[in-house]
């Protein structure tokens, strides 16, 4: 699925201009940040509880509907506002079209929790390449006819559409006519909490697009966004399989502690490995891999990626470290954790920008530290593991990689 995504990003990305990839960049950080809404945090819950009933997954549904209908509306309302905000006038009739993707998603999300739940992966990776390559198709076409920054819109939007037809088809659920409060609630105690943690999560990962956004041009945050859309390519690869498949996983082997152990220490070694080495690779041929890839017209995005890079190896430990906290339904420790972590980042994103982009992307590598650091003094009390076990594997794979490329060099 994402290399079926890469693929067509690289076809986009010699058609259009980077301004045109900053304009969709600032309306989907809105959408970004407004879909968490959506699923307030039902989604995890459902996957973390034990004995699920068909009431349970319907109530979910229709309540998903309910509220994407309302961000549609308010989306679709505010839409002159995200144009003022941005001070481009180019923007509210994109917002207006993009306020249907809540909507969109909103109707294949339980049937995609589902699939997780019953680790049917292949089914979700089927759907997603599917989607891929059809949205991929339309996109490419329509910028090949001087569609503009509507190719993206259009692809991105045909790609929900898409994986809505093709989950309807293959999970083997709908929703009945079922619906209560009282199954919403018993799933609200854990989801709540894991709704803050995402919404917190949503708004500081996507903050830095939003400011740069306001501050510089959308050439300039064209250039950001296929610099930080390429990192988190790469980290999602070297993780992103483990971490989806791992939730389910250990939620279901939560009480069995020293089996928990093992498999978190293990997994935290392989995915050391594998996100260091590809790190460090990537370090050494960022500018020949952005100008293969994109154009030449794409350079000023090296900087941007080589520095994006430094502090790529956060998202993958984390998002391992966390799962220690949510599989095993601590979501009050996961919430207090995220807090934290935000903090962190928010401190950095109120003093770095004084020093322009750079500035902001040196301190993301101390902010990455810091939180890898706290995630690790979490997972360390929830399982009661020494806080050496967690490091030993972190260190030990970041000294080699950073020794390895400065030999390179």
């Amino acid at each position: 699925m994402h290399g079926m995504g890469f693929i067509v990003t690289i076809f986009l990305a010699r058609l259009l201009e980077p301004a045109e990839f900053g304009l969709i960049a600032m309306v989907m950080v809105i959408i970004g940040i407004a879909q968490v809404f959506t699923d307030v945090g039902l989604g995890s819950a459902l996957i973390q509880r034990r004995r699920v009933l068909p009431v349970h997954y319907s109530s979910v549904f229709y309540f998903n509907i309910f509220i994407a209908s309302i961000l549609t509306l308010i989306t679709f309302l505010s839409a002159s506002w995200i144009g003022a905000f941005y001070n481009n006038n180019q923007l509210v009739s994109i917002a207006q079209v993009m306020s249907i993707a809540f909507l969109i998603n909103a109707f294949s999300s339980v049937q995609a929790t589902k699939l997780r739940k019953e680790l049917n992966y292949t089914a979700l990776t089927k759907a997603n390449f599917t989607a891929s390559l059809l949205s991929g198709i339309i996109g490419v076409f329509m910028a090949l006819n001087d569609g503009g920054v509507w190719s993206l819109v259009t692809m991105t939007l045909s790609r929900g559409v898409i994986f809505n037809i093709y989950i309807w088809m293959v999970a083997n659920w709908w929703p009945s006519l079922l619906f209560s409060f009282k199954a919403l609630f018993q799933l609200w105690g854990f989801g709540f909490r894991i709704f803050l943690s995402g919404l917190l999560d949503a708004v500081f990962n996507k903050l830095d697009i939003l400011i740069i956004g306001k501050l510089f041009t959308p050439a300039t945050l064209g250039f950001f966004e296929r610099a930080k859309s390429l990192d988190q390519m790469i980290v999602t690869y070297s993780s992103g399989s483990l971490m989806s498949v791992l939730f389910p996983v250990l939620s279901k082997i939560q009480n069995d502690l020293p089996r928990f152990q093992r498999i978190i220490i293990k997994a935290l070694g392989v995915i050391s490995f594998i996100v260091f080495l590809l790190l460090g690779m990537m370090y050494l041929i960022s500018e020949e891999l952005i100008v293969l890839l994109f154009s030449e017209k794409w350079i000023p995005s090296v900087e941007y990626f080589q520095l994006l890079l430094l502090s790529g190896f956060a998202y993958p430990i984390s998002a391992l470290l966390v799962n220690v906290l949510s599989s095993r339904g601590n979501s009050k420790a996961f919430l207090h954790l995220e807090i934290y972590k935000k903090i962190v980042f928010g401190v950095n994103l109120l003093v770095a920008f004084i020093w322009g982009i750079e500035g902001y992307l040196y301190g993301l590598v101390l902010a990455s530290i810091l939180a890898v650091y706290l995630n690790i003094i979490f997972a360390s009390r929830e399982i009661h593991l020494a806080i050496t076990k967690f490091i030993h594997p972190i260190i030990m794979q970041m000294l080699i990689t950073t020794l390895s490329v400065i030999l390179v060099f």
